[in-house]
């Protein structure tokens, strides 16, 4: 344990427990942690600790949230503990004191900067990923895996995620890949679950309110009821018993019972933004208030606060005058269509006490801590937007998470409404569910595959990917050989650096000693290949190229040793031992550029520059096979024994490194398989030439979008070109806008025919992608949607936000959430477009589209006092 741990904890105040504490052993033993725990247990105290233990070190922390609310709740929390000097936010919105010790960013940021080769990760300590779970995301969860894959080892690790079944494969696998690493499992929620069942019968005047288990098992009272339903809509009335017609209870009857129980305040899950709305403003036409006086004039002050700033046209148009009446009544809805300012007023209140029911979408089952003492569940399945799933245990899992606030309840409600769809039988299956496997969503991306091209050998590309805890899902033994072999490789490396001579080529010397070169491998040509490491300068005679040459990369194949060399001339050629005619000499060694980066043509002209100032030596030595047995200058070194000893451990675990390629090459894995077909669509469309990135390469790499290879490839084509600013707004929304609704699109308005052109033509080369994709069995991507153009022109030509969103029929929330994403967007097309008009016309349409209540929902966060 650290001597200092009592005073890094001493800020808390209270009592840890169990799992925080064992936790916190885990990180004082230098170890990293998966901590699995329910919503509201505390697992922040320990994410506090690592950043805590990194800044007492002198070092730096980073936090990683999954979106941008979280982060910003985050920055908030870590600016009160720490300081607004100390504390920096990085998400699309915001960029503060990036420099900072603790830095708060959403995941992706950080994947970014591995990618990129940062140097703010250099006195980087400890890293936070909170909401790990969400590593099973189709879209988003290979980043995570990307982090914890590419992150230097030396990082210790904190991983946050809700309860799951399997946290000890999830820490097994990251011991696999990364170094020791433990779980810590609390199934204990903080505050005690009730599961409750509410029915409406017509046969009694007040809804049935059931306990869902009764000693963990389904409640027989429940389960009969049900039973009568059913048998009476089967035959009829039965004699003696009374008619039984039950219904699922109305919302405003569901709170109102809720009330007289003392279960508020709630938070009522309905999975559809527009019920959301209609079920808050129907309790208040039905005159439901549950605050008082003073709550209501806090609750007015908050409005001021959070609201003051936006346009009153603005605020009309967002149904301002209902939305400040439902609050005041301590009603209100919340969900995605909410522009975030109102969302954010929501929460406040909320948290303080002064909203009593919150109807709500699923998502804020995610991310900011916003607890209550009752949730209702209205409906277990959700309508995906082209079916209806029943929800999962982990989803039920997070829902419930919510009910129970610690420190204020006892106990938490978790109430189902009754469905004539779904048994009772299922609900208390769910309720006494405690199945939450995580699973792999990776897969590699045409993004993934180019970064690395640009930062890898072919070779640790391919072992890197066989890292994926999607790999080791899938076969957990290939995961395992290759960490072996990166363990086993290290210490090869190491070995062959101890083993080297100051005074000369212990290798030739070694082969001398065998009588003869090539009579034992280790002298021979293909021997003397291994042993090259990047940097190191040789003489070449391949053709008409001969001279010095650099090595840039070494890979094994199946056929021998793969030198990629460049020369005094920047010429690169591909060398194996039949260009040999006797094993290389050493003369020197060239410092390489960072970031590694041997495929790319200005790495590659650097470490030329570089040859050119780098002091040669030539071997006075001739080979054994010509001039017998002449003295060897490495004779003269005084620590030659050891050397010898250790060049003979170097070919022991040369060997076990050649055994344990043959075994993972003999292994099927389907993530290498799939980025084999990325990397043939990439060269087909000519991003990667072999194992080097072309130009558009280059581009790609710096593209991070769900569409990227169809954004750089447009780019490349020039279809963004040639645009005033508003129409390159317009035409880049086509990446970003999908239309979900199960209603046909209005037909697409385009500016001018240039505009309209160009989307043909990107909608063509969409087309041609998608073929291409099925051919290879991969999934297709996004297509693109000229809906949004007609609203991004209007908004950047300088049209009021009522114009345009009455107009269009949008909610402010989508309106607001798509002009930030096409401005993230823009602003990477302002930095990877090949031509300068395109780069100005880009950021400038960026900055046309942040105004008004985008810029509102932009804005750093506040910290509360």
């Amino acid at each position: 344990m650290r001597t200092d741990r009592q005073e890094l904890i001493a800020h808390h105040g209270f009592p840890l427990d169990r799992f925080q504490i064992e936790a916190m052993d885990v990180l004082d033993a230098g170890e990293s942690a998966v901590v699995a725990a329910p919503t509201g247990s505390g697992k922040t105290v320990v994410a506090e600790y690592g950043i805590a233990a990194a800044l007492a070190d002198g070092r730096r922390a980073f936090y990683t949230a999954p979106i941008k609310a979280l982060s910003n709740q985050k920055y908030n929390d870590l600016v009160t503990l720490y300081g607004r000097d100390r504390v920096g936010l990085l998400t699309g919105d915001n960029a503060v004191n990036a420099d900072a010790s603790v830095v708060v960013m959403t995941t992706e940021v950080l994947r970014n900067m591995i990618y990129a080769r940062s140097r703010a990760l250099d006195d980087l300590a400890c890293v936070v990923l909170d909401e790990v779970h969400f590593i099973q995301d189709t879209y988003r969860g290979p980043v995570w895996e990307e982090v914890i894959i590419h992150l230097p080892r030396h990082i210790q690790l904190v991983c946050l995620s809700a309860t799951v079944s399997n946290a000890n494969e999830v820490a097994d696998w990251i011991t696999t890949v990364r170094g020791p690493t433990r779980y810590v499992v609390e199934d204990k929620r903080p505050v005690e679950l009730e599961n409750l069942y509410m029915v409406g019968d017509k046969s009694t005047e007040r809804e049935h309110l059931f306990a869902t288990l009764v000693a963990g098992r389904p409640n027989p009272e429940a389960g009969r009821l049900e039973d009568q339903s059913r048998q009476v809509r089967g035959r009829g009335s039965v004699k003696g018993r009374p008619r039984r017609t039950l219904y699922t209870p109305a919302r405003i009857d569901v709170v109102e019972r809720l009330r007289d129980e003392g279960l508020l305040p709630v938070i009522y899950f309905i999975f559809s933004r527009n019920a959301c709305d209609e079920a808050a403003a129907s309790c208040l036409k039905q005159g439901l208030k549950l605050t008082t006086p003073d709550e209501k004039n806090r609750i007015s002050g908050i409005i001021r606060e959070r609201l003051g700033d936006l346009d009153d046209d603005d605020l009309d148009v967002l149904g301002y005058p209902q939305f400040v009446a439902q609050l005041e009544a301590g009603i209100a809805s919340h969900h995605a269509g909410m522009v975030p300012p109102f969302k954010e007023t929501v929460e406040a209140c909320f948290v303080q006490g002064l909203v009593k029911v919150v109807f709500a979408t699923e998502t804020l089952a995610v991310g900011i801590n916003m607890p209550a003492r009752s949730v209702v569940i209205e409906k277990l399945s959700k309508f995906t937007g082209e079916h209806h799933e029943f929800l999962t245990a982990g989803e039920f899992t997070q829902l419930t998470g919510r009910a129970g606030r610690r420190g204020l309840d006892d106990r938490g409600h978790a109430v189902v409404l009754w469905n004539p769809f779904v048994g009772f039988d299922q609900v208390a299956g769910l309720a006494s569910s405690r199945s939450f496997r995580l699973t792999s969503s990776f897969r590699p991306t045409y993004n993934m595959a180019v970064n690395l091209v640009r930062s890898y050998s072919s070779e640790e590309a391919r072992h890197l990917l066989n890292l994926s805890f999607a790999q080791y899902q899938a076969d957990r033994e290939v995961v395992k050989i290759e960490a072996r072999l990166d363990r086993r490789a290290e210490e090869l490396r190491e070995l062959r650096e101890a083993a080297e001579s100051p005074y000369g080529d212990i290798h030739e010397y070694r082969a001398r000693l065998e009588g003869t070169v090539g009579a034992r491998n280790e002298g021979s040509i293909e021997w003397r290949l291994s042993t090259l490491r990047p940097g190191d300068v040789i003489h070449v005679a391949k053709g008409k190229v001969v001279g010095r040459a650099v090595v840039l990369s070494s890979a094994n194949r199946t056929g021998g040793v793969k030198l990629t060399v460049v020369t005094a001339r920047r010429a690169t050629l591909t060398l194996s031992a039949r260009d040999f005619a006797e094993p290389p000499n050493v003369l020197g060694a060239v410092e390489l550029p960072l970031p590694y980066a041997p495929g790319r043509a200005e790495f590659q002209r650097q470490v030329v520059e570089r040859l050119k100032d780098t002091r040669l030596v030539e071997s006075t030595w001739t080979s054994p096979g010509t001039s017998g047995f002449a003295s060897h200058p490495v004779e003269d070194d005084p620590n030659l024994p050891e050397r010898l000893k250790t060049a003979a451990r170097a070919d022991r675990v040369s060997r076990e490194v050649e055994e344990l390629r043959d075994r993972v090459r003999g292994k099927g894995n389907s993530v290498a398989r799939k980025f084999e077909k990325v990397l043939r669509i990439l060269d087909e469309w000519e991003y990667v030439d072999g194992w080097s990135l072309t130009e558009k390469g280059e581009s790609l790499a710096r593209t991070f979008h769900e569409s990227d290879l169809l954004i750089a490839e447009c780019l490349s084509r020039g279809y963004l070109d040639g645009l005033d600013p508003a129409s390159t707004a317009a035409l880049a929304s086509v990446f970003v806008y999908e239309h979900r609704s199960s209603e046909p699109p209005p037909a697409p308005w385009f500016p001018s025919q240039e505009v309209r052109k160009k989307w043909r033509r990107i909608q063509s080369t969409s087309t041609e992608l998608s073929a291409v994709e099925q051919s290879a069995s991969l999934n297709p991507h996004r297509p693109p949607d000229p809906t949004y153009i007609a609203i991004a022109y209007a908004w950047a030509a300088g049209e009021g936000f009522a114009e345009v969103v009455e107009a269009e029929e949008l909610s402010g929330g989508d309106f607001v959430r798509t002009m930030k994403q096409l401005i993230d967007l823009l602003r990477q097309i302002a930095t990877i477009s090949a031509v300068p008009e395109t780069r100005r016309a880009a950021e400038a349409g960026a900055e046309l589209l942040l105004r008004g209540v985008v810029a509102a929902s932009s804005a750093l966060p506040t910290v509360a006092p």
